[in-house]
């Protein structure tokens, strides 16, 4: 009786999957022919001709009747049906050089601007020119590839997607969904050609990013993609960062990221676009223009109320504020920072790393290396009272701070030398091979020791020289009483100092880069 009830069940879904394997076989060929004829150059050629004719006779008959939709209906529905063919030359990237000499890119481009949303609007263009930039098919032939991206960028392509996108309304699906993929084709260029940054974020795009970041409408996918888009246009690109600074995009990052200060995010979308607005924020302060902006604009305020009230922001507000004081260009927000009574915010910090940071998926050496870094930075920049603060600090509670610092020390030296036994053994393996240790090799090696916490450890060094001779007998006593104490060196520290000397000032001057080392050998000195 149980068989008998269940043929039914398995006879419908025997019935099932042939339909789905027959609807699959049908689609299957409908991709690869074009008419009745199996896709290859000649039929290419002829599909983007038959475009072609088909563009050119609609445009003629919006000219000549103008007022008179019904003249022109056939031809729409006939455009669009060549440009839903057209999809099968994405999968064909070596023959993208045939949309360019026989002016397809061209005419899509203009097609970008097509009056009419309610056949044939942008959003088909889009649809096609994001099968035709993913960046998968893109790097199945990168000579295809560089030729299409060329004549797109050669038509201002951003320009008229921005352009394009600002006449959307969003309210309807359809056309959020044309924004959404509107921001894949840039996303898809930018990967693929990190060079267009500039040029994008210059036509436009940089000023429609924030504002439709700061509008004021609910969180959605596209607000959470208008993020990452601006991360990426701002990653390792100083043009972008002036740019964005010179719209006053600072102040627009830290209002949207207010939010966040005594709330965390509601999903976990919404969390990945606060991190995208902290990205943004940390690259945008790598120019010291836009230092200034964010000083104006309370961003130190905002920082220190975020990681003051334990909310998910903390972890990346730490990264901001090192980011905002780091260097002579941080030291106008080293001083303001004293101001806001932020050695209050920072050294509990330093103390103990919070365990709410260790559940939210946070490393502790990244946690202590934005600590470390932000009171080495103060101790570089501040001067006079502020200064004096700060080294107070250190004395308080018998020198308990000292004694943290001496602590981690020996934690991060402890790791730097298991890393160094590892790296020896490899390149005593290297040696017996017969392998040449060259200059990459060695950057690899140095970059490895970096990442096993000797950053870290040449921070609190630098901590450690400079409070040495701050003239507080008291400090300098502590620090050498520990050393003593466990079997430390100062040796080991000067070492490590001089490494940290001979590595300095990546992307600085020869004048900054000599002052800086001349400074840290005088500071070893007296150490």
């Amino acid at each position: 009786r149980v068989t008998g009830q269940l043929l039914p069940v398995l006879f419908m879904f025997a019935y099932g999957g042939i339909l789905f394997c027959c609807l699959g076989y049908t689609f299957h060929k409908r991709a690869l022919c074009f008419q009745g004829e199996p896709v290859d150059e000649s039929s290419v050629k002829k599909m983007i001709l038959t475009f072609e004719k088909r563009s050119y006779k609609n445009q003629e008959l919006r000219i000549k009747f103008p007022d008179t939709p019904g003249r022109f209906m056939e031809t729409e529905l006939d455009l669009n049906d060549i440009i839903q063919e057209m999809h099968v030359i994405a999968t064909m990237p070596d023959l993208y050089h045939l949309l360019v000499e026989l002016n397809a890119v061209h005419s899509l481009l203009g097609l970008l601007s097509h009056d009419n949303t309610d056949i044939l609007s942008f959003r088909d263009v889009v649809d096609l020119l994001q099968e035709l930039t993913d960046i998968d098919t893109l790097h199945e032939s990168e000579e295809g590839a560089e030729v299409l991206i060329d004549s797109l960028l050669e038509g201002q392509v951003v320009a008229l997607l921005v352009q394009n996108m600002e006449r959307l309304d969003e309210q309807v699906k359809e056309e959020a969904d044309g924004v959404y993929n509107t921001l894949a084709i840039i996303e898809n260029m930018a990967e693929f050609r990190p060079g267009l940054c500039t040029e994008a974020a210059q036509q436009g795009l940089m000023q429609w990013l924030l504002k439709r970041i700061k509008a004021k409408i609910p969180f959605d996918a596209n607000k959470l993609y208008c993020s990452e888009i601006l991360a990426i246009l701002l990653q390792n690109n100083d043009s972008t960062r002036e740019l964005l600074g010179e719209l006053d995009g600072i102040d627009v990052l830290l209002q949207q990221l207010s939010v966040f200060k005594r709330h965390n995010p509601a999903t976990a979308e919404e969390q990945e676009m606060m991190e995208n607005l902290f990205d943004a924020l940390c690259s945008c302060l790598m120019l010291a223009a836009n230092r200034d902006r964010f000083l104006r604009g309370e961003g130190l305020q905002l920082m220190n109320l975020m990681l003051r009230e334990k909310k998910m922001s903390r972890t990346s507000a730490l990264k901001v504020l090192d980011h905002g004081m780091i260097g002579p260009e941080g030291s106008d927000n080293c001083h303001k920072f004293v101001d806001i009574l932020g050695l209050r915010t920072i050294f509990p910090l330093f103390m103990k790393t919070p365990k709410k940071m260790k559940k939210a998926g946070t490393v502790d050496k990244e946690h202590e290396e934005h600590v470390c870094s932000i009171i080495a930075s103060c101790l570089r920049n501040l001067k006079a009272q502020q200064r004096t603060r700060l080294l107070s600090k250190f004395t308080e509670n018998d020198c308990e701070k000292v004694d943290r610092l001496m602590e981690l020390h020996f934690k991060y030296l402890e790791a730097v030398q298991l890393a160094d036994k590892r790296i020896e053994g490899e390149k005593h393996d290297m040696v017996k091979r017969g392998e040449i240790l060259d200059d990459v090799m060695e950057d690899e090696f140095y970059l490895r020791r970096l990442d096993a916490g000797l950053f870290v450890l040449q921070l609190l060094c630098y901590i450690m020289v400079e409070i040495s001779n701050s003239g507080i007998s008291q400090l300098q006593q502590r620090v050498h009483q520990i050393l003593n104490l466990r079997g430390g060196s100062v040796k080991v520290v000067r070492h490590i100092m001089r490494e940290y000397a001979e590595n300095i000032g990546d992307g600085k001057s020869e004048e900054f880069k000599e002052s800086e080392q001349k400074r840290i050998m005088d500071l070893l000195e007296n150490f």
